[in-house]
């Protein structure tokens, strides 16, 4: 009986070629199963090739895996051991040929440990998945239980059920049931695991009348794998658990980073694009005052909405890659001839010393909120703009009058301004200054920005 692999990788037993009566030809030397027990050995080692697909298959086009994929996938390896040494412990056990056991008790017992097998499969992968697996743990113990009284062997044979099921539920208990489960499970094998008697059951005789003739070293190895067994298995798990907790903490910071860098964005983009729009704006509406009484004004006024179209798309292709910088003078410029084409006198104080790059550009950034906010929601005539030094902090006012009810202090510009500011540890306040007047004041400490 051959076993194949299919193109996913999934193991088959190959089946024989049918005679020419159309039945399936057997060898001479094959032993005759039961069509359930060879479905179920199918079932089993299609379960095992699946969950312990070597990674041999290579081929051209397969996807590469992670290092996160091929820990957990050795992780599954080293946590399976368990079943693998039953099988070998087993098949020595008839290769020796010890004392000969009924095919009708064989046969039962195999079919048992595939399933067995399957199970503690299922528990594993389970374990590695962090999905818990009751049913399984429940069933593969009595199938253990079941094996250690039926079958006649060695501890090292079918003996080793039990170490291997306790290796299996120690990933799925806590501490002390894991200990627990592995004691008693020792505890069980050495009572029923077939002691090499002359007669009797091992159970109904005392235990060092059962063992007396067997190495006292042997049942010490035993003995110390079954309890070491579920521990490495455990440390195993979580190691596995550790390493995937830090990859998940890895990924999380690049979320939260990608989520910063989108927010900071985003608050440029609405200052970028809500200035130029209102610049475009208002000089379209001049031009339109325009058009009839002075034609040649209202070109002028059309070629700088032009202009103003052409440097905000500019300015946004800047934002978008990153390179973006503020000159403080030149926006306070901008923003004096926007103010007085809108029809709003401007009065501008600026401090004699000079500032650095990184307060120059907060500065312009709050100034254009200021001004994108005087031309939206008011119908001022006056405005003035202020920046000061004091007591190593950096002060920027605007005020203006014409103020309605609708400031723009719950929209998203000054809420975006304000994170700026207090990032920078200052505080950015915004409100009425008077009957009709509105104000903003900044406060940037200048250790914050250096």
């Amino acid at each position: 009986m051959t076993t194949n692999i299919d193109e996913q990788g999934t193991g088959h037993l190959g089946r024989p070629v049918s005679g020419p009566s159309g039945r399936r030809a057997r060898t001479p030397h094959e032993p005759v199963l039961p069509e359930r027990g060879r479905r179920a050995v199918t079932e089993a080692l299609a379960a095992w090739s699946g969950a312990l697909a070597t990674p041999l298959r290579t081929v051209s086009g397969h996807r590469r895996r992670t290092t996160v994929e091929r820990l957990r996938r050795s992780t599954v390896w080293m946590l399976i051991t368990g079943p693998l040494l039953v099988w070998l412990g087993v098949l020595a056990s008839f290769a020796e040929g010890g004392r000969a056991a009924p095919p009708l008790v064989v046969l039962p017992g195999l079919l048992g440990l595939a399933l067995f097998s399957v199970l503690l499969t299922r528990m594993v992968r389970a374990a590695v998945a962090g999905t818990p697996a009751r049913r399984e743990m429940t069933a593969s113990g009595a199938i253990a239980l079941a094996l250690l009284m039926t079958q006649d062997g060695y501890l090292w044979s079918w003996g080793l059920v039990a170490p291997a099921w306790a290796s299996g539920a120690a990933l799925l208990l806590s501490r002390t049931g894991a200990v627990t489960a592995s004691v008693g499970a020792v505890g069980v094998a050495l009572l029923l695991g077939g002691a090499e008697a002359d007669s009797g059951s091992a159970l109904a005789r005392p235990l060092l009348s059962a063992y007396g003739h067997q190495a006292p070293a042997a049942i010490g190895i035993y003995l110390g794998a079954g309890l070491l067994l579920p521990l490495a298995n455990r440390f195993q798990l979580w190691f596995w658990q550790v390493v995937k907790a830090a990859e998940e903490g890895k990924e999380a910071r690049a979320r939260l980073a990608v989520t910063e860098e989108r927010l900071r964005f985003s608050r440029d983009l609405h200052d970028l694009v809500g200035h130029s729009l209102s610049a475009i704006a208002v000089k379209s509406e001049v031009a339109v005052k325009l058009s009839r009484a002075d034609t040649r004004r209202a070109t002028a006024e059309m070629e700088e909405v032009r202009a103003l179209a052409r440097e905000a798309l500019k300015e946004i292709r800047a934002a978008v890659r990153g390179y973006r910088t503020v000159d403080l003078d030149a926006e306070l410029r901008s923003m004096v001839a926007v103010l007085e084409a809108g029809g709003v006198r401007c009065v501008l104080v600026t401090p004699p010393e000079p500032l650095t790059e990184e307060l120059g550009a907060l500065l312009a950034w709050l100034v254009r909120e200021g001004t994108t906010n005087v031309l939206r929601h008011s119908s001022a005539t006056r405005c003035r703009i202020a920046i000061g030094l004091r007591d190593d902090a950096a002060v920027l006012e605007m005020t203006n009058d014409g103020a309605t009810g609708r400031t723009g202090g719950g929209g998203t510009g000054l809420l975006g301004l304000s994170e700026r500011v207090a990032a920078t540890g200052g505080v950015l306040t915004a409100g009425a200054a008077g009957p009709g007047e509105f104000r903003m004041r900044a406060t940037i400490p200048l250790e914050g920005v250096r």
